[in-house]
């Protein structure tokens, strides 16, 4: 019986370790080729050997996703060993915690380029190489939770909100041409949840990578034909859609504004509607105010 992932041909980017090794594995078990990405070439190619000894088909990769020619050449790789592209998992990335006023210039410029520049530069090959067969695809792009806003994640988090908003962009851009785009938000016990006392506390051991894989699997295959544009939630146990933001009702309409009737807005009514905040919807100060002064005290 074939697999899941039977004459597809998958690059899997950062599959040097964890996620992405969870994801390449899965993939060649479910009968898919895949390009074993990571920039550590080491670790690339002692996953592409563990799926060959198993009997699958994978190569190795080396390049650096940060680099839009390194990109272009993974994706080549993957032609060229395989025939063409189905499937791209933007899993690549880095992470790290700072408050704001401590945080690196440097060191979020590094994130930037692997976490948004890195998606991109491969995606737009994959997206390149799959327009251009005129057989369609799927691109699934690693989010995170964090995206809504995460203490001392600042970086981190808007570089996932980017992935966020390339993954609806590019959805829309890419439905008539036969590519899904999605994006997984998970959560599992991998090298960079070590690095966060926090994240250890919320992702227990048994919270394996490989309880991810199973979504991935299904965005990459034909099973998830009419689904894009999608943010995807796994953590392990559960499993649910993110909402994606919207212009929340009500709309005010003047024929010009200034800052006294902006003020007059807030003050009069958009004051009601303020949206928590963050991965931790924390209420806004002005409704914790209101609710400490409208809260019955006790003795």
């Amino acid at each position: 019986m074939d697999g899941l992932m039977q004459g597809k041909a998958v690059v899997v980017t950062g599959a040097g370790r964890g996620l992405g090794e969870a994801f390449a594995v899965h993939i060649a078990r479910e009968g898919g080729a895949v390009v074993v990405n990571d920039v550590d070439a080491e670790l690339a190619e002692r996953t592409a050997e563990n799926i060959r000894a198993h009997g699958g088909r994978a190569v190795a990769s080396g390049h650096s996703v940060a680099e839009a020619g390194e990109a272009q050449e993974i994706v080549d790789l993957c032609v060229k060993e395989f025939g063409g592209i189905d499937g791209l998992v933007n899993n690549a990335g880095l992470n790290y915690e700072a408050l704001p006023w401590e945080d690196d210039a440097e060191q979020a410029r590094e994130l930037v380029a692997v976490n948004v520049l890195g998606v991109v530069n491969t995606g737009l090959a994959a997206i390149k190489a799959m327009v251009g067969a005129g057989t369609g695809g799927s691109i699934v792009n690693i989010s995170s939770g964090a995206s809504l806003g995460q203490r001392k994640l600042g970086v981190y988090a808007a570089s996932k909100g980017a992935v966020a908003s390339l993954t609806y962009s590019w959805a829309l851009d890419l439905e008539d041409a036969g590519i899904r785009v999605n994006a997984v938000c998970p959560l599992a016990h991998t090298r960079m949840v070590w690095k966060s006392e926090r994240s250890l506390r919320a992702c227990p051991p048994d919270r394996t990578p490989s309880r991810i894989a199973p979504v991935v699997l299904f965005l990459l295959g034909d099973g998830s034909h009419g689904i894009t544009g999608q943010m995807i939630r796994c953590n392990g146990p559960q499993l649910h859609i993110m909402g994606q933001p919207f212009l929340k009702q009500p709309i005010l309409e003047r024929p010009v504004w200034d800052t006294e009737t902006v003020q007059k807005a807030f003050d009069e009514v958009f004051s009601a509607h303020l949206e928590n905040y963050g991965l931790e919807k924390r209420v806004p100060p002005r409704l914790r105010k209101w609710t400490e002064t409208t809260s019955p005290r006790t003795a």
